[in-house]
């Protein structure tokens, strides 16, 4: 298991766009990946897009990636990188 945090930085928050750009990247990972608020018990299946629009992350929320899998490491590492860059917006 391999997780990190990172902090949603788009203006808009995590919407339909980002969200779905977010659930494609997971998409090419073979790993199980998991998105959460930090400190929450509440986590979304990061290849689902109707899952991670229910966890209605707006800009400033802490989120915690989490991947168990082959390729745990690569996958969490792009998908914070995708994060915190802002999805280019």
């Amino acid at each position: 298991m391999y997780q990190r945090s990172v902090v949603i930085q788009n203006q808009s928050g995590l919407h339909a766009r980002p969200a779905s750009e977010f659930v494609r990247c997971a998409g090419g990972f073979r790993s199980r990946i998991t998105i959460g608020r930090t400190g929450s018990e509440k986590k979304a299946n990061a290849k689902s897009i109707v899952m991670l629009l229910t966890l209605a992350l707006v800009q400033g929320t802490e989120v915690t990636i989490t991947a168990n899998g082959e390729d745990e490491e690569t996958a969490v590492d792009a998908l914070v990188e995708l994060i915190s860059t802002g999805f280019g917006e």
